[in-house]
């Protein structure tokens, strides 16, 4: 090698030190894979914030995504006529809410939704907000299929982070929350 060229090629071979990494990182993120990002759920791709997505209580108030202390929200969506199995997922829910909460309360748990014709199910529903998605901004995550229940669970922000289509694991979703909520 001629001496003028060794520098030349010393100070490339830093600079691919320096850049590999980053060229490696660009790589695995456009294929897909992001870092410490396992969840259960499915993530809400492209991320859309609720806080413009009108939802009418029953009672005639208007349900606030972004509260004024920090508090995640896990909004349930029933399919049509919410029954006896929809009852046994708000049950569990209500178990993942009690278990997630043993300090303080920091999820908020909405059904959007005609409340069920089942006793047992609303009374499930004493704890919960209730209301309606007036704007539409969650029917493509509402499951078509009857007793049936599907969730979002919503940042403090009012961002919606991950989807949980109906036939979910309870227990899997109670995992992401204590991942989520800390």
């Amino acid at each position: 090698m001629t001496p003028p060229r060794r520098p030349r090629l010393q100070l490339l071979l830093l600079l691919g030190v320096f850049a590999a990494p980053f060229l490696l990182a660009l790589l695995l993120v456009r294929g897909g894979w992001l870092p410490g990002t396992k969840s259960y759920g499915t993530p809400v791709l492209p991320q859309r914030s609720l806080l413009d997505a009108p939802v009418t209580l029953v009672d005639g108030g208007r349900y606030a995504w972004k509260d004024a202390r920090p508090r995640w929200t896990l909004a349930v969506l029933p399919g049509p006529d919410c029954a006896a199995a929809c009852a046994r997922e708000l049950a569990l829910l209500q178990a993942v809410r009690v278990r997630i909460n043993k300090k303080d309360v920091q999820l908020r748990l909405l059904y959007l939704g005609a409340p069920p014709a089942d006793a047992q199910a609303r009374a499930l529903l004493a704890g919960w907000a209730v209301g309606r998605d007036d704007a539409g901004r969650l029917a493509a995550f509402r499951p078509a299929r009857a007793d049936s229940l599907a969730a979002v669970l919503v940042e403090p922000d009012g961002t919606a982070l991950t989807a949980y289509p109906a036939g979910y694991d309870a227990e899997l979703l109670l995992k992401d929350l204590q991942k989520a909520i800390k």
